[in-house]
């Protein structure tokens, strides 16, 4: 019997005494459909090692190693680590780590794997509660995943995979999609999981470009100048970035030769802007940036 059978995760639940704990946004999948339809989506082989996070006692890690070379899975709750190591004791190409995903070193752990040059992909139902940092945290990482193909809130999937001029689109949409094309695979309603969630999830798919969308002169400052453009959705990118740069006579003699350069006008907002509009503000801002420091010298 599958581990994600309602009658089985009850089981292993009651054996362990296992309850569950709010501040690891535990939710367990009790759906093989659910499961097999995620590694369907993950299009997943024995060429292909994978990193799972949050495995909780295995539901999804099953079908990852039925399906593809190898699995590491990292799991934060030590309580969950006996219960892994039953429910996946048949199978000697997964191994559990027990430790935050957001303070390992990945590159290191990748290198564990029996064959290290494998692509690599994340397959995981991420918890609500720390979706966004682990998936920017991953991307921003600069290891080689291929492709992540994550469950979390529907809310959180709509805006990462939001296009430009539609109301989900924001800072979040640009930093995922500036190194991912990115799409809601399916939706994943409620009532599969226990404890029931109160909202409903969807399986996003996330696969790495061969380079970033744009191309940017510093990727820090192009980021702060995206999430300055949603700080208020309604103002004119104007008047967030005044907002947020200053509102001396200076700040917005450099802003106006920014938005003039980019040919980009100032009372459009940040939504209707693509993700090349913005590369190209932020690098006239900031070269214009780079000679104001050269003639203070």
């Amino acid at each position: 019997m599958r581990i994600a059978n309602p009658t089985r995760t009850q089981a292993i639940l009651k054996k362990y005494g296992f309850t569950f704990k709010k501040s690891f946004g535990q939710n367990f999948l009790q759906d093989s459909n659910v499961l097999a339809k995620i590694v369907a989506t993950a299009e997943l082989d024995k060429t292909i090692n994978v990193i799972e996070i949050g495995p909780g006692i295995g539901a999804l890690t099953e079908f990852l190693a039925e399906a593809a070379a190898e699995v590491k899975a990292f799991e934060i709750d030590r309580r969950l680590v006996p219960i892994l190591a039953e429910t996946l004791g048949d199978f000697d190409n997964v191994q559990i780590i027990n430790q935050d995903i957001l303070q390992a070193d990945l590159q290191a752990v990748i290198q564990t794997f029996k064959n290290p040059e494998l692509p690599l992909k994340i397959v995981a139902n991420l918890p609500y509660y720390i979706t966004t940092p682990i998936i920017m945290s991953l991307l921003e990482a600069g290891v080689n995943i291929a492709e992540f193909v994550v469950m979390m809130q529907k809310e959180v999937a709509d805006r990462i995979s939001a296009k430009p001029s539609t109301k989900n689109y924001g800072s979040l949409s640009i930093a995922a999609q500036y190194y991912t094309d990115a799409k809601v695979a399916f939706i994943v309603p409620r009532t599969v999981f226990l404890p029931q969630p109160n909202v409903d999830s969807a399986i996003l798919q996330l696969t790495r470009l061969n380079q970033p969308r744009a191309q940017v002169i510093d990727e820090n400052f192009f980021f702060e100048c995206t999430r300055a453009a949603f700080v208020h959705r309604r103002k004119t990118l104007w008047n967030n970035y005044v907002s947020h740069f200053g509102k001396s006579v200076a700040i917005k003699s450099w802003l106006e030769a920014g938005f003039l350069n980019s040919e980009i006008a100032q009372n459009r907002r940040g939504e209707s802007l693509s993700i090349e509009e913005f590369a190209s503000l932020a690098n006239q801002l900031f070269k214009s940036k780079a000679i104001d420091r050269e003639s203070d010298e």
